[in-house]
């Protein structure tokens, strides 16, 4: 089964599995990661940014305009940022490394 890692929040790695076809956001869940995904994965929130690893994000299929528009709303937009509902796991992703945005506006 593929894997992925995510860094969380903290600056730890944690890996787990990560079952085909799931989504990121689902593999967070799976594996209680504090990943929010408030809509559920119906692209109508932020909540779910991740922040691809740069080797991994030219590997990825581009984001939509839907998802290029709600990303404009995430706080701690980096140039590798993604929505974790939108990127579906499959054989070409094992390894996959995702970091966690800060999770809210320091304040």
């Amino acid at each position: 089964m593929p894997k992925m890692t995510f860094i969380e929040r903290n600056g730890q790695p944690r890996e787990v599995e990560a079952p085909l076809g799931l989504s990121v956001l689902e593999v967070a869940h799976k594996h209680g990661v504090d990943l929010e995904g408030a809509c559920e994965g119906s692209l109508a929130c932020s909540t779910c940014h991740v922040i691809i690893a740069p080797e991994w994000f030219d590997k990825l299929k581009s984001p939509s305009e839907d998802e290029e528009d709600m990303l404009d709303v995430a706080f701690g937009l980096e140039k590798t940022s993604r929505l974790g509902c939108q990127i579906t796991i499959t054989e070409a992703l094992d390894g996959l490394t995702v970091r966690l945005p800060p999770s809210k506006k320091a304040g």
